[in-house]
């Protein structure tokens, strides 16, 4: 069980990868005490049951440089494989500002291959790898050293089982011809827009059901601060104050510490004098902002009727259709995307991409009354009209 700790090292790993087909990697992170990802431990393998599997240290390695890494992240003539790869590449967007390519995820890849939305990594090593997962340290503080040798062999399992996955899966996805379904769906996950937060935006992500222009603003401000606050002190937003916390202020409208120091929702951190000024600051600029600044919730227009009969048609051919292809009903179209059709939207996701080639299509021909829905046993059948 080999431990990388050194530039040196890493780059002789790397170099053997580039002459690979594909690497298998994941990480371990912490991220309960912190707003970025604090980067704990990178496993990798190579192809055959024998291949090379290291883990890398950053820890012990604190003066080691991930460049080797990310120039394997660049050459295109090895796939980078993962599981659920998103939490993994912010991680490395973050710090390096570079995503893997090409890259394959085998969460997204079983999802249009049967195995269910979201599936997790221990039931394909189950039943594609037949194997079991020791998960005895799966709740471990991976930022703690010497790590055993039960973590060690935890985490290591991580990429090892998964080259087994994922000669599995490209095998069927190269069967069924669904590799450009994966693909529209890794859009997503390198694009940075995925991974980049900006304060000045990081109010929109706040519920509240107040549509004042003037509330708007002192919520605008205050998300911008905490952002702001989190991202430069590298703290959770929840340390600074948590949403409830942030309405709460935004309706009572402190201007002073005593004011302040009143609020049922905010937390001891909130009330230390860094951040306590920051937030009578925030509350104070959107009292003072322009009245032509002022958010403006987007009136929706008249939202045309759902027709409630086609929209259980609707649901009938996706049931029909999901069985047909073996994936999960909801991969290809939630609930709220047959409401939309039914009620006459076209920009709709389930309309757009592979999903429209398998249900999209033949659902705007159902709406248009072009097919109609036929019974044979439990068999669910399109026919033209």
């Amino acid at each position: 069980m080999r431990t990388i700790t050194t530039t040196e090292e890493l780059a002789s790993f790397c170099a053997a990868a580039k002459s690979a087909p594909y690497v298998t990697i994941d990480t371990e992170f912490l991220r309960e005490r912190t707003y970025w990802s604090k980067l704990c431990l990178i496993q990798m393998a190579l192809p055959g049951k024998d291949g090379d599997a290291v883990l890398v240290d950053p820890i012990i390695g604190e003066e080691m440089s991930m460049e080797p890494l990310y120039d394997l992240f660049r050459h295109e003539a090895t796939v980078k494989v993962f599981h659920a790869a998103r939490q993994d590449l912010e991680i490395f967007f973050v710090e390096g500002g570079v995503f893997p390519v090409p890259l394959f995820d085998t969460q997204i890849a079983a999802m249009v291959c049967g195995f269910g939305e979201q599936v997790g990594y221990e039931t394909l090593v189950r039943k594609i790898a037949r194997a079991n997962l020791d998960k005895t340290s799966r709740f471990t503080d991976w930022s703690r050293r010497p790590l055993s040798e039960a973590q060690k062999e935890y985490a290591l399992a991580d990429v090892t089982h998964l080259r087994v996955i994922y000669e599995w899966l490209a095998a069927q996805l190269q069967k069924n011809g669904r590799a450009p379904w994966v693909e529209e769906e890794l859009a997503v996950l390198t694009d940075p827009a995925t991974y980049t937060v900006h304060p000045d935006e990081a109010w929109k992500r706040i519920k509240t059901r107040t549509s004042s222009g003037r509330f708007l603003a002192i919520v605008r401000e205050l998300a911008k601060f905490r952002e702001s606050w989190s991202q430069g002190q590298n703290v959770p937003r929840s340390r600074v104050m948590k949403d409830d916390a942030l309405l709460e202020l935004a309706s009572t409208r402190p201007t002073s510490m005593e004011e302040l120091g009143r609020s049922r929702l905010l937390l001891r951190e909130g009330r230390k004098p860094e951040i306590a000024e920051g937030i009578l600051a925030a509350i104070q600029a959107g009292m003072e902002a322009r009245t032509e600044d002022l958010p403006r919730v987007v009136q929706q227009p008249d939202q045309p009727q759902t027709n409630a009969a086609l929209a259980d048609l609707l649901r009938v051919l996706l049931k029909a259709k999901s069985e047909q292809l073996g994936v999960a009903p909801r991969l290809i179209a939630a609930a709220s995307d047959l409401d939309a059709i039914a009620a006459g939207k076209r920009d709709v996701e389930a309309l757009k991409g592979w999903r429209g080639e398998v249900f999209g299509d033949e659902a705007l021909r159902l709406c248009k009354g072009e097919i109609a829905l036929t019974a044979r046993g439990t068999e669910i059948r399109t026919i033209r009209i």
